[in-house]
């Protein structure tokens, strides 16, 4: 395994962006074949490229989801929901609730990939916590208990 992520490593710090994506000058390519076949070599150049390719959709997607907790956090708030709920903003609570199962899912993977400070989710949390309660007071009298129907 050792001496594939060396190659992988040369690969890396040899291949250029092309039209197809990450390329290998032909001169790299004879030296790479002295000790390495081409199928070898494909497999590393695609392992480089998969590499390159997550780490830009990791930096895309945290960038994103911070952008969204800040946004959806704006509906953390009891009065801010009540709006939502009463079809005064701008997204329904049906969206609200797609869109924080979604962007919470996609925190809890960042965060394996994160190496700094994760973004404020305090806002983002209060809006998860008015998800989750939304629909019970109608469920509910006036004592908290379960109606009768």
């Amino acid at each position: 395994m050792g001496r594939i992520l060396d190659l992988c490593a040369e690969i890396a710090s040899e291949a250029e962006e092309g039209e197809d994506g990450l390329v290998l000058a032909p001169e790299s390519w004879e030296r790479f074949r002295q000790d390495w076949n081409d199928e070898e070599i494909d497999d590393a150049l695609a392992l480089v490229k998969d590499s390159l390719m997550q780490g830009e959709l990791v930096e895309a997607s945290d960038s994103l989801s911070a952008r969204l907790l800040d946004v959806l956090g704006e509906f953390g708030s009891p009065e801010s929901f009540k709006a939502a709920v009463d079809g005064e903003a701008r997204w329904s609570v049906e969206i609200l609730g797609q869109l924080a199962r979604r962007i919470n899912r996609l925190e809890e993977v960042l965060e394996v990939y994160r190496d700094g400070t994760p973004p404020d989710r305090s806002g983002f949390d209060g809006l998860r916590r008015q998800l989750s309660t939304y629909g019970i007071e109608d469920e509910m009298g006036d004592d908290g208990d379960p109606q009768e129907n």
